[in-house]
């Protein structure tokens, strides 16, 4: 955007300044630290100028919004038009308590639901399983059959609210009832709105939940994805997940690379499906974290925009805009908070929104100021929204269309991070012979992702040992008093009165349409045909969890039992 001539005067200006402005006050005063880095100890500059973005071509990496490469935004107003929708993260106990913190949510002015599923359920297993012992109901909600999705949305209206839900092994069954519960309202399927994480290639490198193996897992979640289009084309079936990467303790440049690898994995399992790519594009979705060195995530946004349209145009020939348009919904660094003085973590957060907000998120949600300590209390899930609230109508950072495009230091670091980024996604590409899919599952096999990830975590840690990183209230600004609020306490009794309703839809449902359900289930897995219809007509008839991803790990093998964690 700047001609040799006037570049080649702000290098010379840029000289003049440290010689005669900045070299005498660092003589006098110095600076506070000798190094100054993010959180992902990516070192930036003192000062920024164009002399840093001499290469930036406006039309080619910019652009304007709603338009190609989508660096500025995927729509022209952004949130001019609307705001991002704010979608509180909650879930806990049995339906019943849940549909309460839901009601209560959209009451304080909450645009979409987001679902937390208890472990059981997030593993595919029944609230009566010996291994589900001491987990129903205590960090997300118990759902072992289409009884406890009914009451789960109780008195909401399907047709007109967005719902996310945070599962993945089994999240085919949680989409199913889903499905199910609008057919029994009489709620056309090409309404529902929503997003299902059903994200497993994370879940292999990060998170750690499966049932069966990677690529029957990967099968899975392509059958879901060929379902969506053809019978809930509102309904996001994955949202590729870059958060639980990040909260493992990668980079922000890595966060940013495996979760696109993973999804271009995914694009490429639905090619090979025979799937055209504008059909199903469109309806992926993505997921990140947004941690606390603000520009450095302002950057990785803009930067993910910018790598999905220019791949998705250049290597699977997608041409529809939509195809290539990257949204994303957002949380704030769980792994940020602190349980040491939690009313620190009010200010953690909204920073952190702030980023997600400048980075122009599709929808966002902000943590509890004390989830470092239990599930959110109504109080500081209140905060937690009024954060969003007050950020969305006070502080005018939703009145600009990317206000910090331009800015010298963040094209630069949006331009290093692109690199970056591109040259992780291109190794991964490399480690399948050409096939990010392949990449993606040899990385998995070989433990790459895992050993990338843990270089990282442990030198973070090492720094924030050192004191190297500063954390307010942990290794600085430390008090004696104790400052822990009033904690959300589960019911004790959750778990008899989860098994009472699961003992009495198992009395009264009809066994032998359950048995009929799972064998048309059991024939479709074997034959290797989608399996989405047959799980609807399963949990139509109640079967249960456990039932139903049995019949995959029993065609599939169990791969939690295959390394040992059973």
């Amino acid at each position: 955007m700047y001609d040799d001539e006037e570049l080649s005067e702000i290098r010379e200006a840029k000289e003049s300044w440290e010689a005669e402005t900045l070299d005498p006050t660092l003589d006098r005063h110095g600076e506070r630290k000798s190094r100054f880095a993010t959180v992902s100890n990516r070192e930036v500059d003192r000062l920024y100028t164009p002399a840093d973005v001499a290469d930036l071509d406006y039309d080619e990496d910019l652009g304007f919004p709603g338009e190609e490469p989508y660096t500025r935004g995927v729509y022209p107003t952004m949130y001019r038009g609307r705001t991002w929708t704010m979608r509180q993260f909650a879930g806990f106990g049995t339906a019943e308590e849940t549909n309460e913190r839901f009601r209560y949510l959209i009451d304080e002015g909450q645009t979409g639901l987001s679902t937390a599923f208890d472990m059981p359920s997030l593993m595919g297993i029944d609230s009566d399983d010996k291994m589900s012992l001491g987990e129903v109901g205590k960090e997300g909600v118990a759902v072992d059959t289409l009884r406890d999705m009914e009451v789960l949305f109780d008195g909401i209206d399907l047709a007109e609210v967005s719902t996310s839900f945070t599962i993945n092994p089994s999240a085919p069954v949680i989409y199913a009832m889903y499905v199910a519960l609008a057919d029994r309202r009489g709620v056309p399927r090409e309404e529902l709105r929503g997003t299902l994480q059903n994200d497993m290639l994370k879940e292999f490198i990060a998170q750690k939940e499966w049932v069966i193996p990677p690529e029957p897992s990967l099968d899975l979640v392509t059958d879901t994805i060929e379902f969506a289009v053809e019978e809930t084309p509102k309904f996001k079936p994955i949202s590729v997940s870059g958060y639980h990467i990040r909260e493992a303790g990668s980079t922000a440049v890595q966060e940013l690379a495996f979760t696109l690898a993973d999804g271009f994995a995914y694009v490429e399992a639905c090619l090979d499906r025979g799937l055209d790519v504008d059909e199903f594009a469109p309806q992926l979705s993505f997921f990140f974290n947004s941690h606390n060195s603000l520009f450095e995530e302002v950057a990785k946004f803009r930067a993910a925009r910018r790598i999905y349209a220019t791949v998705m145009d250049e290597w699977y020939g997608a041409e529809a805009d939509a195809s290539k348009q990257l949204k994303f919904h957002t949380q704030t660094a769980g792994q940020s908070l602190t349980a040491q003085q939690p009313l620190n973590n009010v200010a953690r957060v909204t920073i952190q929104a702030l980023a997600g907000v400048l980075g122009g998120t599709q929808s966002l949600h902000t943590n509890s100021f004390d989830e470092a300590l239990a599930l959110p209390s109504e109080q500081a899930v209140r905060v937690a929204l009024r954060t969003q609230q007050i950020i969305a109508e006070e502080s005018g950072a939703a009145d600009i269309v990317d206000p910090l495009g331009g800015s010298f230091a963040v094209e630069s670091l949006t331009d290093e991070t692109e690199a970056e980024a591109m040259a992780y996604i291109e190794e991964i590409r490399e480690m399948g012979d050409g096939s990010v899919r392949d990449g993606v599952l040899h990385g998995i096999e070989q433990g790459y992702f895992h050993r990338e990830i843990q270089e990282s975590a442990y030198e973070y840690q090492e720094r924030v040992d050192e004191g190297e990183e500063t954390v307010v209230g942990v290794n600085a600004y430390e008090i004696d008093e104790d400052t822990r609020p009033d904690l959300l306490k589960v019911d004790e009794t959750t778990r008899e009165r989860q098994l009472d309703r699961l003992e009495s839809v198992k009395a009264e449902r009809d066994d032998d349409a359950v048995a009929a359900a799972l064998d048309d289930l059991r024939d479709a897995v074997a034959a290797g045909e989608n399996a989405m219809p047959e799980i609807v007509t399963a949990v139509k008839a109640y079967a249960t969890m456990g039932e139903i991803m049995e019949v995959f790990e029993t065609e599939h093998g169990a791969y939690r039992e295959r390394i040992g964690v059973a």
